[in-house]
């Protein structure tokens, strides 16, 4: 059985993600020198796929994780890849979030409240929930075997929640910094069900050396 092979990773560490704050769209930040050394450290220490091409999220944080991981390969940029906008909530501590209700109800998944600036829940929802299958898509059309995706956290879990076995809460596919999962399909399972199978975690054997 042929099956074409989807590396998705988180990209790694900015200054933001280590001071706490709130980021999504709205800060393009770059990789902090903790977060490069991280990406070094786990490439040195566990084994990345070799593959021909990346596909990226376009914010600075995902593309030099790729290029780190993967140097020299062929990106990609997708503009759906990029993380969710926070609008009025980008930037802040999320210590000081947690106590705000008008932030409590924008997390209420039941709610339709969209805060000044962010992005709407359900179109958030609506065009990670795809990529999945569209660069399956185009891996089958070029022929292209195995592949990376670097992304952000949420988009991951969005995807693999909707469009991935076994089936998950958005929660249960969260992943470390540089971290991520494989799935796979085979064509049968493209025309069939729209589905993949998550089947390891990458680096292969992070999870081994987190015990």
């Amino acid at each position: 059985m042929k099956y074409y092979k989807l590396h998705l990773i988180r990209h790694g560490l900015t200054a933001g993600n280590l001071q706490g704050l709130y980021i999504g769209s709205g800060s393009d930040l770059p990789l902090c020198d903790e977060g490069r050394a991280q990406l070094k450290t786990l490439k040195k220490d566990f084994d990345y796929p070799v593959v021909p091409l990346v596909f990226t999220s376009p914010m600075k944080r995902a593309t030099e994780t790729a290029e780190i991981l993967f140097p020299g390969v062929r990106q990609i940029e997708l503009d759906d890849l990029r993380e969710m906008a926070f609008g009025k909530f980008e930037g802040r501590a999320v210590q000081e979030l947690v106590k705000d209700p008008e932030f409590a109800q924008w997390m209420d998944p039941t709610s339709r409240t969209v805060p000044a600036g962010a992005e709407d829940r359900q179109m958030f929802f609506n065009r990670t929930s795809s990529m999945l299958m569209k660069m399956f898509e185009y891996m089958l059309r070029t022929h292209t075997e195995e592949a990376a995706c670097v992304t952000h956290g949420g988009v991951i879990m969005n995807m693999l929640s909707q469009h991935a076995l076994p089936f998950r809460k958005p929660e249960e596919w969260m992943t470390d910094p540089g971290a991520g999962y494989s799935v796979r399909l085979d064509a049968e399972m493209w025309m069939r069900d729209h589905l993949a199978e998550a089947y390891d975690v990458v680096p292969h054997g992070y999870l081994d050396g987190m015990e």
